[in-house]
């Protein structure tokens, strides 16, 4: 193979379509993991809002055990004071 002369406007041409080829398709494989990586972002965004969704309303429903817990100890004290002065 003979090498073509650098100052060949042709050859030159031929050069940069070769190239503008090679930059599209390297531009679109970039693109195509972009859209995936956006992609992959919402879902994340998406999961994340649902579980703040539900961690929240787990947070809300938890209150009451506490109350619940405390009034029951509550009633089983006054029961056994009652049961220890009834004796």
């Amino acid at each position: 193979m003979t090498e073509a002369d650098p100052n060949d406007p042709v050859a030159v041409a031929l050069e940069l379509e070769r190239l503008r080829g090679t930059l599209e398709a390297g531009f679109a494989r970039v693109d195509g993991s972009l859209a995936l990586l956006v992609q992959r972002s919402d879902q994340t965004d998406r999961q994340l809002a649902d579980h703040e969704a539900r961690l929240d309303e787990l947070e809300r429903a938890r209150w009451p055990l506490a109350s619940i817990a405390a009034l029951t100890a509550g009633a089983g004290v006054l029961v056994a004071l009652w049961e220890l002065a009834s004796r």
